[in-house]
């Protein structure tokens, strides 16, 4: 018997926890989560009108509902819950798959004015994270900037831009939903420092901008043209060129009425968030050009944008966590094919995948390689870790320490109360928004 405990029940914690149960026949694996719900990222971070990949819940159900895996929510790690030392204790093995909850900050003046906020806090608030902020993110908001040109960025743009029609069927929270019904956001600039041909944005996420009912997109070609890039797309690698195509059409566009205008600008840099009446009202961004090495340089021309809500989306970063080494370079616990560093030392039992081990690149996928091989490092350790003596049953010692584990019967209780939500508002399932609707759901379901 091999007894393992898996930190994150995302897809990577979710990929980890397979992987073991179908390469070792003895392995346990218990499922570890903050949170009482599973999934991570695909049920607080994908956007709501994205149900093709939100149903990827599904794939990671069946590892959750396997016999050898145990799913334990409301399991916090760390100060305030089971210290990394005593888990250590309690399995042969823990895989930490606590991605990277922290954001990257511009550091710029102004940052902090209410009206400023991370694409993180706003997706958290329409995808009913429990820690979310409170309501007010579109009152008083005419204008919105978001900053950054990745697939985040396009999300959070197009869900300011949907009408209730299409977000209704969605789980979206009801009070997120009425939120954006109510919006009298018009005006929506989504603006990059560097050129179209460096965008981060995939081709698919971008042209689902110019799918939106009355919703007009509007792109400068002047800006197109300061990218070298663009003059000859048909030189560049396929995603790029890809999306250069997309943004010519929409710059050679005539011009129409709608009642949203998204506008996707290029070459301008943050330099200042200026306040009005105590709150955002503005963005000051300098005009950048090419430096000829792939990067940009300041003109020192400025040009201020309108704004009383700005959404930052300029990257993740993880952050440490208490009993682990961490590089605060990389954001990531030193490791060696998955294997935790301490003083550049194996630490026998410790291991890391997702976000944590690598940064947060790639896409929901990239987490599949990434837990093979950590997968593969525990299982070659597999004979030395199995000598450890450990409790026979972990959930009696966490309940010992006055934390009691929402078991999976608990999450199937808060998925039955979302549903009836849902069906008292006329809609589909619905999520539940706060830490106590969720706990009490999950004790009526037995943990």
């Amino acid at each position: 018997m091999l007894r393992i405990a898996v930190v994150g029940s995302g897809p990577s914690g979710c990929y980890t926890a397979q992987g073991l149960v179908q390469q070792h026949p003895g392995a346990l694996v218990d499922v570890l989560d903050r949170l009482p719900c599973p999934y991570g990222l695909v049920r607080y971070g994908v956007a709501p009108d994205h149900e093709k990949i939100k149903s990827l819940q599904n794939t990671l159900r069946t590892v959750l509902e396997h016999e050898r895996v145990r799913f334990l929510g409301g399991v916090p790690v760390g100060p305030d819950g089971v210290p990394a030392g005593r888990l250590r204790e309690l399995y042969h093995a823990v895989v930490y798959c606590v991605g990277a909850a922290g954001d990257r900050r511009l550091g710029i003046p102004g940052e902090d004015l209410p009206g400023s906020w991370s694409a993180t806090e706003f997706v958290s608030w329409y995808s009913a994270h429990p820690d979310a902020a409170a309501d007010g993110f579109l009152t008083g908001v005419r204008s919105a900037v978001v900053i950054g040109v990745g697939n985040v960025a396009v999300d959070v743009t197009r869900m300011l831009a949907r009408g209730v029609a299409e977000l209704s069927p969605t789980d979206i929270p009801h009070a997120a939903l009425t939120a954006l019904a109510a919006s009298r956001v018009s005006e929506i600039s989504m603006v990059g420092r560097r050129g179209p041909s460096q965008a981060r944005f995939t081709t698919k996420e971008l042209r689902e901008l110019g799918a939106l009912p009355d919703t007009e997109v509007v792109v400068d070609g002047r800006e197109l043209a300061m990218d070298p890039a663009c003059a000859e797309p048909a030189a560049l690698p396929a995603p790029q060129r890809r999306n250069v195509e997309v943004l010519r059409a929409w710059a050679e566009a005539p011009a129409r009425a709608a009642r949203h205008r998204i506008r996707l600008r290029f070459f301008l840099r943050p330099v200042e968030l200026l306040p009005t009446d105590g709150r955002v009202g503005a963005v000051r961004f300098e005009r950048t050009a090419p430096d000829g090495r792939g990067g940009v340089t300041g003109t020192g021309r400025f040009e201020d944008v309108e704004a009383q809500l700005v959404l930052r989306s300029v990257g993740y970063r993880g952050v440490p966590l208490e009993g682990l080494p961490f590089d605060p370079a990389t954001g990531t616990v030193p490791h060696r094919d998955g294997r935790v560093l301490r003083d550049g030392a194996v630490a026998p039992g410790e291991y890391v995948a997702g976000w944590i081990k690598r940064g947060p690149t790639g896409v929901i996928g990239t987490n599949r390689p990434c837990a093979k091989e950590t997968v593969a490092s525990l299982l070659a350790d597999a004979s030395a870790l199995e000598g450890k003596s450990v409790p026979e049953e972990p959930v009696t010692a966490l309940r010992a320490a006055g934390i009691d584990p929402v078991r999976w019967e608990g999450w199937c209780a808060i998925e039955q109360a979302e549903a009836e939500l849902g069906a008292s508002l006329g809609r589909g399932t619905v999520k539940l928004p706060d830490w106590q609707s969720l706990m009490r759901a999950a004790q009526g379901g037995g943990s």
